[in-house]
């Protein structure tokens, strides 16, 4: 499809009849938009909105050379996925089955980024990785990012059995009772036949194997010295101490044994860590960043050392380091600035960015960071950190948050960014697309509005 600076393209919507979620048509100009489309902190929406401008005004923007869609925490849920691809319009779903869908002509042109997040929170992990696996099969140009979820199921199961390191025994433990449901699907899927459980110690023994014993609570403190202060050790270790309980709880509420618990962890390595296991290809895919022109593309965010690090290595530094924690300590890696690029809110005891960070983030020329990581209930957000522009993309996907969360029906949305220059925010959840035009915020600045045109 040929498009021009001055048109902006909406999405055709191929098979809804198979996914059963209303998705908006009708476009809306993003920064005109209310608290749901733009935060704005201690400003007023105003000010917000002149910010916006002139960070647009102010640097040179590279897009894209292909379209991007941008779909993120999908949290176990591949019923969401499908509604998601349906929403950007790179896939025509043909049946109610998983299999049953087909790259659209425009999808075929599309670089798909999933942002994270794929366990916890949904009904299946493995049927959404079955359904990740389905999308590479049809030819689709497809990238993994890292989100901390995911992280932290590698580290908690990969942990286990090492109860004798000081530094990571604690990692299956931390996972807590997020971990249960996974577990139990595991279970279910692969250890429900007879002797599935030959050759599996008996439970105080696979209890040991997956609890720090009494070093770990010794040694820690020792080991975590450099890394925190003391209030965050022992804020961990009481952390470690109430999930020892509450995942014992919810284990016996779950009719899960610890020796099943013990035997599902040995699968899923087998799964996920032999590259001979249905899943060995999903961590091998997997990176913490991407960028493409002014675009960083990450789970969460990033702080004064990621940027710095961006400007001095680029991505494929940040990559290789990532790479190397993920295969390495799970301790030197959970601790450090390369995993709050998963993880943080900004919070105050998040690592910080600083004007000083967007500057040295804007000196590589990354002008916005697209992620997900906290989930919004009315579509897509942009906020200004530090100068840097930001596009939340998370959007409450997955069944379980939305049940929990008052969200009514399936979720569904993705966030596109096209080389024309404009991006577009899908949401089941908000009855408009959102559209951010760079040339039309330019040309609203000298006093001659931008339009649309589908």
């Amino acid at each position: 499809m040929n498009l021009s600076k001055t048109t902006r393209v909406l999405p055709d919507y191929r098979g809804l009849d198979w996914v059963d979620v209303s998705l908006p048509s009708k476009p809306q100009n993003w920064i005109e938009g209310n608290k749901h489309c733009i935060r704005q902190r201690n400003k007023s929406r105003s000010e917000t909105r002149q910010s916006i401008q002139q960070l647009v005004d102010q640097y040179r923007w590279h897009w894209p050379k292909r379209p991007i869609v941008f779909i993120s925490d999908l949290h176990a849920d591949a019923d969401a996925f499908f509604v998601s691809l349906v929403a950007s319009g790179g896939i025509k779903k043909t049946g109610a089955e998983d299999h049953q869908f087909k790259l659209t002509p425009e999808g075929k042109g599309l670089l798909f980024i999933l942002g994270g997040d794929f366990f916890d929170k949904g009904p299946s992990n493995l049927r959404l990785l079955r359904a990740v696996k389905l999308l590479i099969g049809t030819g689709a140009r497809v990238r993994l990012l890292a989100g901390n979820h995911d992280v932290r199921v590698l580290f908690g199961m990969r942990s286990a059995a090492v109860a004798d390191d000081p530094n990571n025994s604690h990692f299956f433990i931390r996972m807590g009772v997020k971990a249960v449901p996974f577990l139990c699907e595991i279970r279910d899927a692969c250890l429900s036949h007879k002797g599935a459980l030959k050759g599996v110690p008996g439970h105080k023994a696979c209890r040991a194997l997956l609890y720090p014993d009494k070093r770990w609570w010794q040694q820690f403190p020792q080991q975590a010295d450099q890394e925190m202060s003391a209030a965050q050790i022992s804020k961990e270790m009481r952390k470690i101490e109430q999930k020892m309980g509450s995942f014992e709880q919810a284990c016996a509420a779950a009719s899960l044994s610890m020796r099943e618990v013990y035997a599902a962890t040995l699968k899923w390595q087998q799964m996920f860590l032999s590259p001979q296991g249905d899943f060995f290809w999903f961590y091998k895919r997997m990176r913490l960043a991407y960028r493409k022109g002014s675009f960083l593309f990450v789970h969460a965010g990033m702080d004064d050392h990621i940027a710095g690090m961006l400007h001095d290595c680029g991505t494929n530094g940040l990559n290789g380091l990532f790479k190397k924690q993920l295969h390495g300590s799970a301790y030197e890696f959970y601790y450090g600035s390369v995993a709050n690029t998963i993880r943080t809110k900004y919070r105050c005891q998040d690592k910080p960015l600083s004007r000083k960070g967007a500057m040295h983030a804007h000196q590589a020329g990354i002008h916005a960071i697209v992620h997900g990581h906290k989930n919004l209930h009315r579509g897509q957000r942009i906020s200004v950190r530090k100068s840097m522009l930001n596009f939340e993309c998370d959007v409450t996907l997955d069944i379980g948050s939305r049940s929990r969360e008052g969200l009514i029906g399936r979720g569904g949305g993705a966030t596109l960014i096209h080389p024309a220059g404009y991006i577009l925010g899908i949401s089941s959840d908000y009855d408009r697309i959102k559209v951010f035009d760079t040339s039309a915020i330019l040309t609203t600045q000298s006093g001659i509005s931008g339009t649309l045109q589908t």
